[in-house]
């Protein structure tokens, strides 16, 4: 929304609020569902079953084509990579430059290949450093919501199925939360959207109720707000009605064991993953087999060590065939997974992934240990009571300040006792801990929280 559309909105009464959500998701389907989006999503649904050799031709290709394109649309790759002999050669992949976040900071018109005007604005939510600003094609924001459209299809989701989004939109009054109303509704669409800003013990009591009552049929957001709601269910053992929610889609956050377990149980559902990024980055999708898939034809996937060599286990440097706006090409987006040998029963035949590791900030570091990844740490709740959560920020190499939101009644020095335990079990016996207790640990700028902040990525050795 622009200023103007924001301030109507504020002063608006909330079944007015209601009707803006509405007429704003109308406009943005309007956007996303036009053009060549039907088109894309034949196109993958009908490709579902093909053979590895098959999509890696249609990878190459696309290689190709995105590549030639990049070079004659952007000075940046004019520049970077008009020289190279055979770049547009999917084999000469490892000639080119990788790039990262700061390359596009510093390089915004020398990438883009489009006016602003012509194209679609994203903006990330900057929670690990400055915010970035990309642009897409029309074509690129149709194509990508075909992905997704046809990967949360293969579990029945459409547009229109009545659906729980959680996710960074801030769209609540103080009036709201005077009446304990954390949501706004777009019944035309029929998607609910729950506040990601509020997740707090005095509120989710009334997120817990609404969605028993609002009855979803799919549940899709930032996976750390449905896990906190999930949490306080199991806790004052409140038993979500059975066979409600089909599928929980989460999006932008890592998703651990311990999160998924928790979803799944209070949900009585199954949760299916999938990985992107506001970027652009191309799809990682979760079968119904609980199988990660690469999704080649959406990009190229390197999985690089420490000296940039091919490896099973690393950083995810990505190159992105629904980014022309903004290309990117061997893009390190700061993320790392593990790649799994094998082929899935599913029908998919793109590669496997054992599991997407997260940003590569999300880790505490330990001069006895070293590094400690977000899994792990997630972890030390393990026969904990009281807890509601905590975050973790590392400013020092020898210091970590442990930030905990608790519930009074539940948390004893027991609880504290075991926890602290927990956490020295994963970071060693040398690094000090000091734990601060709070009551509330805020949400970042975009609605996502972070378990940890660790600030010393200059100080730790690779």
């Amino acid at each position: 929304m622009g200023n103007l559309q924001e301030k109507i909105y504020s002063k608006s009464p909330h079944f007015i609020q209601n009707w803006i959500v509405s007429m704003y998701n109308v406009l943005a389907y309007k956007k996303r569902y036009s053009g060549k989006y039907k088109q894309f999503l034949k196109l993958y649904e009908k490709n579902r079953s093909l053979s590895l050799e098959e999509l890696q031709n249609i990878q190459k290709q696309r290689f190709r084509e995105f590549v030639s394109y990049a070079i004659n649309n952007s000075s940046y790759y004019k520049e970077t990579l008009g020289s190279i002999e055979g770049a547009e050669d999917l084999d000469n992949i490892r000639k080119l430059p990788i790039i990262n976040k700061e390359t596009l900071r510093s390089n915004y018109s020398g990438f883009y290949t489009i006016e602003k005007g012509e194209g679609i604005i994203s903006k990330t939510g900057g929670t690990t450093g400055k915010s970035l600003e990309v642009l897409y094609t029309h074509d690129d924001v149709q194509e990508r919501f075909a992905i997704l459209d046809n990967f949360r299809g293969g579990f029945g989701y459409k547009l229109g199925k009545k659906t729980a989004w959680f996710s960074g939109k801030n769209l609540l009054s103080d009036k709201d939360i005077k009446k304990s109303r954390f949501w706004k509704t777009d019944h035309i669409y029929k998607v609910r959207y729950y506040s990601t800003f509020h997740i707090h013990g005095k509120y989710l009591q009334y997120y817990l109720e609404n969605l028993i009552k609002f009855k979803p049929e799919y549940m899709v957001g930032f996976p750390s707000t449905m896990y906190e709601i999930a949490k306080y269910g199991l806790a004052k053992n409140i038993d979500f009605p059975a066979n409600t929610i089909k599928a929980i889609f989460p999006t932008a956050e890592t998703i651990t064991s311990d999160i998924r377990d928790v979803l799944e149980s209070f949900f009585k559902t199954n949760l299916y993953n999938q990985y992107a990024s506001s970027e652009g980055a191309p799809f990682i999708v979760e079968c119904e087999n609980k199988k990660l898939h690469l999704e080649l034809q959406s990009g190229v996937f390197e999985v690089l060590d420490e000296n940039d060599n091919p490896s099973n286990k690393g950083r995810l440097v990505v190159t992105s065939f629904n980014t022309h706006g903004t290309p990117l090409i061997r893009y390190d987006i700061g993320d790392q997974i593990e790649l799994e040998d094998g082929v899935c029963v599913c029908g998919n035949n793109n590669p496997l992934v054992k599991e997407v590791l997260g940003r590569i900030s999300d880790y505490i570091y330990s001069e006895e240990i070293g590094k400690i990844n977000l899994g792990n740490i997630s972890n030390s709740l393990k026969g904990v009571k009281g807890i509601v959560k905590f975050q973790i920020q590392q400013d020092t190499l020898n210091r970590l300040l442990v930030v905990i939101e608790k519930d009074d009644e539940d948390y004893t020095k027991k609880d504290e006792e075991v926890f602290l335990r927990n956490l020295r079990d994963r970071v060693g016996s040398e690094i000090s801990i000091d734990l601060h207790y709070v009551d509330e640990i805020p949400v970042e700028k975009s609605g996502k929280f972070r378990l940890i902040k660790n600030n010393i990525k200059d100080l730790i050795p690779n």
